[in-house]
């Protein structure tokens, strides 16, 4: 059995549950199909979001899902999307446990899958005193003796970024530096430190570093270390269905948040570096309103 929807929001999060409630608002039959596990389930609090600045991520998650909830045609199921393919109608959807859910449009909000690095510790700790972002952590985390995961042409972009937050600052190549010489002076210029050891473990206590543990035995203590480990899609759909990606691995959208696909839109993480709830929030609202307005066109004739 087929169920049949205005639109599938897959990935409830807060690109997905923005959406939805543009959508609900605009009297849509919306499904929004869910795993359940955010990406930023370990991060204890979200900061440089207006109203919301220190909640914690499940929290503003909650109170937006009830807030969407309120409205009769969004619908939630908690499951994942494993198939994808377009029809005459638009789109079919199938989940892992068997399901079938048909729709004019798709909305992806899926995220991405950060792929920790082989440095014990380091997966306890993301989120928490590992860190991706200083425009969402870096105020509470300032002056302090922090470290920087990084090597070549990130790592001084990294650097340079970060020391707006804190002067105690060290750069962890974890091998030999490659960043050019030119880079490196600039670097010891702003007092720096470039530590090019090979990391062993990061000792921490419930996700809070101590310390790094070195393979050479020596170790150094910091409070926090900003890293950016690769990533991959959450989901292959978009990629079987067509989309195009952009040279960083992300779904490319307009600024209204379509894909190269027609009827196939995106938002979130899964689209941009940027992750924020705020450019989440935004992006969601952005794609509700161009999908409405295709459903309405294509309604009105």
């Amino acid at each position: 059995m087929t169920t049949s929807y205005d639109v599938i929001i897959i990935g409830g999060s807060y690109a997905g549950l923005s959406a939805a409630l543009g959508l609900g608002r605009a009297l849509k039959q919306v499904l929004v199909l869910d795993s359940g596990a955010p990406c930023n389930r370990q991060t204890p609090h979200s900061h440089n979001f207006l109203t919301h600045d220190g909640a914690t991520p499940a929290a503003i998650a909650a109170t937006a899902r009830a807030e969407v909830q309120l409205y009769a045609t969004v619908h939630f199921k908690k499951g994942i999307a494993i198939k994808g393919q377009a029809n005459e109608e638009g789109f079919h959807i199938e989940t892992a446990a068997g399901e079938h859910f048909q729709a004019k449009k798709l909305l992806f909000a899926t995220g991405v899958v950060d792929e920790m690095p082989a440095i014990k510790g380091f997966a306890e700790s993301w989120g928490i005193s590992v860190l991706h972002c200083p425009y969402c952590h870096g105020y509470e985390v300032r002056n302090t003796p922090t470290g920087i995961l990084a090597n070549g042409e990130v790592a001084f972009e990294f650097a340079r970024l970060i020391s707006n937050w804190t002067k105690a600052l060290t750069l962890f190549t974890n091998g030999i530096a490659t960043l050019p010489a030119e880079q490196l002076e600039k670097i010891s210029a702003n007092r720096i430190a470039v530590n090019d050891k090979e990391i062993l473990e990061i000792t921490q206590v419930q996700g809070r570093i101590h310390q790094l543990i070195f393979k050479d035995g020596t170790w150094q203590s910091i409070n926090v270390l900003y890293a950016r480990p690769p990533f991959r899609q959450h989901c292959t759909i978009p990629e079987t269905l067509g989309c195009q990606l952009t040279a960083t691995g992300h779904i490319e959208v307009n600024l209204s948040q379509q894909t190269s696909v027609p009827g196939v839109f995106a938002a979130g993480d899964t689209t941009t570096p940027s992750r924020s709830l705020s450019v989440a929030v935004a992006a969601g609202t952005a794609a509700a309103a161009t999908i409405n307005r295709e459903l309405v066109a294509a309604a009105f004739g």
